[in-house]
C-alpha cells in the first residue's frame, strides 16, 4: 500500500481533527477515532506504534479536509474496505 502524501498544511489540520486527551500537549499527543495514541512526529512511521497516517473518511470522497482524519496507520490498514476495524486501542 502506498502512502499518499499530502501538503504539511493538510497534515497539520488532518491532526487538529486528532481527540485532545487532558494534561497531555495536544501538539505532541493525540487519539484517533478507536482512541489510539498518536505521536505528532511519528507521522507516516509504520515502524512506530504511534505512527499515523491521513485516513479518507469515504475513500470514494476525495481529499477534501471533511473527509480526512488523523488514524493510528495499524487501524488505517485495516481499514481497507472503508469500514473502520480498531486493531490498535489505547489501554
Amino acid at each position: 500500500m502506498q502512502i499518499q502524501k499530502f501538503t504539511t498544511e493538510v497534515v497539520a489540520a488532518v491532526w487538529s481533527k486528532g481527540r485532545i486527551v487532558h494534561p497531555y500537549n495536544p501538539n505532541l499527543w493525540r487519539k484517533d477515532s478507536c482512541g489510539a495514541w498518536m505521536k505528532r512526529e511519528e507521522y507516516g512511521n509504520r515502524q512506530s506504534s504511534t505512527g499515523w497516517e491521513v485516513d479518507h473518511i469515504n475513500p470514494n470522497g476525495g481529499d477534501n479536509l471533511s473527509n480526512l482524519q488523523p488514524l493510528q496507520w495499524e487501524n488505517n490498514v485495516a481499514k481497507s474496505d472503508g469500514k473502520l476495524v480498531c486493531v490498535r486501542t489505547s489501554k
